[in-house]
């Protein structure tokens, strides 16, 4: 059952080079909503993949200030989701939803 509330929960898939280290132990990134619960998170990841989601760990990453010309101005705060998927289980990212 994919509800349309799955997709505004995960946001798009965290391709850092940490997260290609921990795809190595089951593990796949995800920037979500900042309002999204653990359960939610698993919920929603379980319906778009088709897949067994052992365990969630969240993760909210500080907005930086940055300067563009000149001009003061900040990030928004991400937050990220790292999901622990049970063995035998795999979510290519790079296919995308």
């Amino acid at each position: 059952m994919t509800d349309l509330r799955h997709y505004d929960i995960i946001v798009s898939p965290a391709i850092t080079e940490k997260a290609t280290l921990v795809s190595e132990q089951n593990q796949v990134v995800f920037n979500v909503a900042r309002d999204a619960s653990k359960p939610e998170i698993k919920a929603a990841v379980e319906a778009l993949f088709n897949v067994k989601v052992k365990a969630v760990n969240t993760l909210i990453r500080k907005g930086k200030v940055k300067r563009f010309r000149g001009v003061k101005g900040r990030q928004s705060n991400v937050k990220k989701a790292i999901v622990t998927l049970v063995d035998g289980q795999s979510i290519d990212v790079a296919t995308g939803l």
